[in-house]
This record gives C-alpha cells, structure tokens and sequence, in this order.
C-alpha cells in the first residue's frame, strides 16, 4: 500500500491566516469599542475575508488530496469515517464557543460588547436552532450573532463543503445530479429562513448578497483542482506553475494587490487563485521561493483552529481589563501594548485547548476512524 504523502509548509500557511483574521478583528474591535483604530483602511477591511479565504483554499486543497488518496488506497471513500473525523476535529471546540457566548459571557462584565444583549434575546430559539445544526453562516445572514462567536460563520461554509465534496469524490460520474441535490438544499435552507425572517425586499437583497458573498465553496473547489493536479502528476501545468520567474511575478502582483487595498467585483476570486498558487508552491515545490518551515510557524499552524475560535473573545477581554484597570493609559504605546496582550492572551487559550481539549480528541478520531 503506497505510503501517505506528507506536504510541508501547511501550517505556515494556517499561520499566516490565522494572523490575518486576528489583525482585522483586532481593528474592528477598537472600532466598535471607541479607540483609535485604522479599521476603515481597505487593507483592514480585506485582512480578515482574505485569511478566510486562504484558510478555504488551504482546506480544499487538503481534504481533496486525503479523498483522492484514501479512493486511490482502498478503492472507496469511507464517508461515514470522514464525517466522524471531521465532527472531532470541528465540533468540540465550535460547540464550546457558543455554549460560552449564550451562556456565560453575557454575564461577564469584562466581555461587555456593544449590541450583544439584543442578539442573545431576540429571535434567540431561530439564532440558538440554526447554530445547534452547525449552520452558523445561515444564522450570521439572518439573524446576525453575538460579536464572540460571529467568527464560526465560516465554520458553517467548511462544514457545508464538506457534506458535498466526499460524493463528488465518491461518485464522480454522478457529479452533476450530486451537485444539483446539494445546491438546492442550501437554497432552500436560505429561503425558508428568509420566510421566517420575512425582512423587506432591499434587506432580503442584502441578506442574499451577504450569504452568496461568504458561501465560498468554489475557492475550495480551486484548492481541490490544485490537489487534483498533484495527486494526478500532471506535470505539464506543475512545471509552468512551478516556475521561479513565475513565483516572483505572481507574489509581487499579490503583495501589491493587497497593500493597495483595491476592492473590485469578484475580487476574492482572484485572490483566492494567487492563493492556490501560493498553497501548490510552498507545499509541492521543491524549489519554492518560499519557505515557511519554522518552529513559530508550524506550532502557530497547529493551534490556529483554537486560535480563530477563541480570539475575538481575548480581543474584548483585553481591551475591557485595559478601560477599566488603565483608563489613562494611550497613544501608541497602548496600541503596541494592546496588541502584544492580545496576540499572547490568543495563543495561551489556544495553546491550553489544544493541548488539554483537542489533542486527546485529534488522537482519538485518528486512531477510531483513521484510514
């Protein structure tokens, strides 16, 4: 049986996404609170949806190859053992931040955040019901969430792709019928919340525009053509793409698309095909321009489920303590201050759940349900 490849640099990828969200929500944070902030720059603003998206990129990317490899191995796909390994790996610590953000935060003076108490009493069963289905994308269009869970919206849009992707892969003579099934399913979830919600016709376009905005499956699928070219060798394309002089073009167009902060139509599209680039080179390449193998990095990439979870939690409690305990304290020492507080109060959580919660989970799923 041929042996499970192994791709570096993955958790550098996590890493620099991961960062990308803390940096935006950390703006957004002091926006919403008063404090001075460059939240309205346009590099702020794309910060957090293009760490998203590379995350999305990145996943698609890995899943597809561990289907394509696990049909390739055994001649099927398992996906009931899929499922299984993903709900251990997503759930707990997804179910773990919501509990808190209903139950216990509201009642924490320390994570006060302005317009939380309308979200946890209107249209709570609606809100509750839609996050207990794991469909929190759904419940950010419709009913909008607390400030710290709003984050796990995208949570939704992973776990959606993977109810359909495993099929495709399955099935792949039957994708065009899989494919209908799944989309009119998600469609009509959206449009029995929309009823429900029954807003006027301009919120209706915006609530649709927002969740077609988020619903990124086809930048995973972009991730899932990159492993389909490496697991099928097609060396033509990977040669082009492999190439040095390419890599210095594509980056260099890539960091000054993002400093500029430029916002065109289907502008996430285009990022997230850099960022297919990006994820082939620094994982498949051996002659990548770009090495992110370090010890900060890779650990920063093992913990950064936890961290995307957890920190927009941290961010208010940081700032929270700051007001209450340091009033006087401003200027850009309290900047640099705050965002030191923030990023190690962001990693110690993560580091703790990893370490205590999920890492027994990861065993267990990988020794239970492994293939």
């Amino acid at each position: 049986m041929e042996k499970k490849r192994y791709f570096p640099n993955l958790n550098g990828i996590r890493c620099i996404a991961a960062l990308l969200v803390v940096f935006h929500h950390l703006e957004q944070a002091k926006h919403a609170l008063g404090i001075s902030n460059i939240y309205e720059w346009p590099i702020i603003q794309h910060a957090g949806r293009l760490g998203v998206g590379l995350f999305f990129v990145l996943s698609g990317f890995l899943i597809t190859y561990l289907l394509l490899e696990e049909r390739g191995r055994f001649g099927n796909v398992d996906a009931k053992k899929f499922y299984l390994r993903r709900v251990f790996r997503i759930w707990p610590i997804y179910f773990l931040i919501i509990g808190l953000s209903f139950f216990v935060f509201p009642h924490l003076e320390l994570l006060s955040y302005p317009g939380v108490e309308e979200k946890l009493t209107v249209d709570l069963p609606e809100r509750l019901g839609l996050l207990l289905l794991v469909l929190p994308n759904f419940a950010f269009v419709l009913y909008d969430l607390p400030y710290w869970c709003a984050q796990t919206w995208s949570i939704g849009v992973e776990e959606q792709f993977y109810y359909l992707w495993p099929w495709l892969i399955k099935y792949p003579k039957r994708r065009i019928p899989i494919i209908i099934f799944f989309l009119a399913i998600t469609a009509g979830i959206l449009y029995l919340g929309l009823q429900m919600v029954n807003p006027s016709e301009e919120v209706k376009d915006e609530m649709i525009t927002t969740f077609l905005g988020q619903f990124r499956i086809q930048t995973m699928a972009l991730g899932g053509f990159c492993a389909w070219l490496v697991y099928k060798e097609k060396e033509n394309v990977l040669k082009v793409v492999f190439r040095k002089d390419l890599q210095i073009a594509a980056y260099t167009i890539l960091m000054v698309l993002f400093l500029s902060g430029v916002h065109f139509t289907g502008f996430l599209e285009v990022y997230a095909v850099f960022f297919a680039f990006f994820v082939l080179n620094v994982s498949c390449n051996k002659d990548t321009i770009i090495s992110l193998q370090n010890p900060f990095m890779d650990y920063m990439g093992r913990i950064s489920y936890g961290l995307y979870v957890y920190h927009v939690f941290v961010i208010v409690l940081i700032v929270n303590i700051l007001n209450k305990y340091l009033p006087e304290w401003n200027g850009t020492s309290y900047q640099i201050g705050l965002y030191i507080l923030s990023f190690i109060g962001s990693v110690a959580v993560a580091s703790l759940s990893y370490s205590y919660f999920e890492k027994p989970l990861l065993a267990f799923k990988d020794r239970r349900f492994g293939r």
